[in-house]
């Protein structure tokens, strides 16, 4: 790959997630920076301080001609983005949540096959060691599933600023929870069927048709079903505020965290600390066979080791022509029972998938 020529990318939307892409572009040599797009000004960290920050994206396109388009603006904007950036003859990152329709969604999916190109979507979780192994872990004990899943955020000042900025478009349990319902698809295969939801507004910092605490109960039809919870706020409690459980009629995978770690601090979004693995196989007395095993994810990548092992797949998808089928597909249903749970939130019913 590194004797090819590199790839030229622009990135729009300068943000957390959209900074770590940048510097994960930077310092990869199959990748050369076209251009970085914000509405505004905003500090680079050391590495991203030689580039000049553009206003417009469609500009940036026309006049650099990119092989690549990252998109990690806010969700409002990635399907239309990613549709323009498809038909200048881009290649497409986008950030996840795809888009805030199903529609949106499958249009951008439609652009990408239509144009020939490659789409991927920021499920940073799909490229850490850790929770692909326990998504393997958790296929092997073979279903139906019980998933457990929450991710709350007890978050102030700037934090907070950026998750009721967030909040403007997207709820908590869209933006975060087509992560999880991204590693549900991956460990049953099966088709979700309905959805439930329910949200509480505990603020009036959001709008008044916003909440930000709300939880999803998904039914699929292997049997299996799951929950996932998500609280923003500087009211949001700090017990238990990241539970990942998967249980099967054989046993149970789950992570574990460290004692005092933070809801806010992002690398805890994705760091897993242990792995805990529960056989249900019992002797003849009864008692369990054999003892749980701890699996130690010491050593695992960082928030930005991720970003830079997510761009490394963009440049290998790329490169070698992989299949992304079944990640664009997985995309779109993960996206769908989060915003049918956003709807059922809204209308106090469940939703018929």
């Amino acid at each position: 790959m590194s004797s090819q020529k590199p790839l030229r990318v622009v990135v729009a939307g300068l943000g957390n997630m959209g900074r770590s892409h940048a510097l994960a572009y930077h310092t990869n040599p199959g990748f050369e920076i076209a251009a970085l797009i914000n509405r505004s000004d905003v500090p680079l960290p050391e590495g991203l301080s030689g580039y000049g920050i553009r206003r417009s994206f469609d500009e940036a396109l026309r006049d650099e001609k990119p092989d690549v388009a990252c998109i990690a603006t806010y969700s409002d904007s990635h399907a239309d983005y990613a549709v323009r950036a498809f038909e200048a003859g881009c290649h497409v990152f986008v950030e996840k949540p795809l888009a805030t329709t199903v529609a949106d969604a499958e249009r951008v999916v439609a652009a990408a096959k239509a144009n020939g190109k490659k789409l991927v979507i920021g499920y940073i979780l799909r490229h850490h060691p850790s929770w692909i192994r326990l998504i393997a872990e958790a296929r092997k004990l073979g279903g139906p599933y019980v998933f457990r899943m929450n991710l709350n955020q007890q978050s102030s000042g700037h934090t907070w600023g950026t998750h009721k900025q967030l909040m403007q478009t997207t709820s908590p349990i869209v933006d975060c929870g087509v992560h999880y319902l991204d590693v549900m698809l991956q460990i049953t295969d099966a088709r979700p069927v309905e959805v439930r939801g329910m949200g509480v507004r505990l603020t009036e910092e959001v709008a008044p048709t916003m909440y930000n605490y709300g939880h999803l109960q998904v039914l699929f039809d292997d049997g299996s079903v799951g929950w996932y919870e998500a609280g923003w706020g500087p009211m949001i409690s700090e017990t238990a505020f990241f539970v990942k459980d998967v249980i099967s009629p054989n046993g149970c995978v789950s992570i574990v965290m460290k004692e005092g770690v933070k809801s806010d601090d992002i690398d805890t979004h994705t760091k897993t600390s242990t792995i805990r693995l529960h056989s249900a196989v019992t002797g003849p007395d009864g008692k369990f066979a054999r003892p749980d095993e701890m699996l130690s994810m010491e050593g695992e990548p960082g928030h930005q080791d991720l970003c830079d092992l997510e761009q490394a797949f963009v440049l290998r998808a790329i490169r070698e022509d992989l299949d992304l089928n079944r990640h664009m597909d997985d995309a779109v249903k993960s996206l769908a029972v989060c915003l049918a749970a956003d709807e059922s939130v809204r209308s106090g019913a469940a939703i018929k998938l």
